[in-house]
């Protein structure tokens, strides 16, 4: 990290000490996974406070033992927010049952850090991982319609048809509907789509809504953060510069769950008929 540190880095280094604070978020601030994986975590039994199963909702402080799966954990004191080339094959999760490889095996990071906003297996390109779990959040809910950008080629060739109902939103995906995104193609058989939601295979389902299957994919942006010329499979530090941007851009923005609103969805179609 170059010299000198972002307000994202100074509010993350800056939480009060000894405050109470549910656990939810103890466990999303020591960089273990989000408020809501740590939620599960809680109901499932998984969560000790002090030799004694945590229940949903309690408030804990840094001077507690707090275990996870009989590990301690603890709140970083330095923010890491790394961006990773992942490749085809890698898995996001820590379920090793199936023997694949996990984005942790692959970058081996010395200190604890989730991702944020998975890749499924078949997919490539750019993944954040970092132990704030505030601005994991921020970032990753869908509600506050930040930008996710993607190349992706097809089996066959890409008309203004397809493009048209892509970009229209509207495609029934998990009980939910696809917001207005923007396409654009690319070549005869692959396009660009920068999308503002996060629906688990969204792309490969909509392009099966089109009867079209999905060849390649890969993650090129995520708001600021560019995936560049990151070698497959390597990791960098985000840049400060980058990290005042992100900053700049996340104000604002809700941590909490997803509530569809329409000021913001009619801001969205505004933007995208610019």
């Amino acid at each position: 990290m170059e010299q000198g540190k972002s307000r994202l880095a100074q509010e993350f280094e800056k939480r009060e000490k000894g405050r109470l604070v549910r656990l939810n978020k103890y466990i999303s601030e020591a960089g273990l996974c989000s408020r809501r994986e740590a939620d599960r975590l809680i109901e499932a039994g998984r969560v000790q406070v002090d030799g004694k199963t945590a229940v949903p909702g309690q408030k804990v402080s840094d001077n507690q033992e707090i275990l996870v799966d009989g590990k301690s954990i603890f709140k970083e004191e330095e923010m890491v927010l790394l961006a990773v080339n992942k490749p085809r094959g890698v898995v996001c999760t820590t379920d090793k049952r199936w023997g694949d490889q996990t984005v942790e095996e692959l970058i081996h990071y010395p200190k604890r850090v989730f991702y944020m906003g998975r890749l499924d297996k078949d997919s490539e390109g750019l993944l954040l991982m970092t132990n704030n779990g505030e601005i994991l959040n921020k970032m990753m809910r869908a509600g506050n319609y930040h930008e996710k950008e993607y190349l992706v080629r097809v089996n066959r060739p890409v008309t203004e048809a397809f493009l048209s109902g892509m970009a229209k939103g509207g495609i029934p995906v998990q009980e939910q509907q696809t917001r207005p995104c923007k396409v654009e193609k690319t070549g005869e058989r692959t396009f660009r789509i920068i999308l503002t939601q996060g629906l688990n295979r969204q792309i490969r389902r909509m392009c099966e809504y089109f009867g079209y299957q999905v060849v390649k994919l890969k993650r090129i942006r995520i708001m600021n953060i560019m995936l560049g010329d990151l070698p497959t499979g390597s990791y960098r530090e985000i840049s400060r510069e980058e990290q005042e941007e992100l900053y700049r851009r996340i104000q604002g923005s809700s941590n909490q769950p997803v509530r569809e609103n329409r000021g913001r969805r009619e801001e969205w179609k505004k933007k995208d008929s610019e």
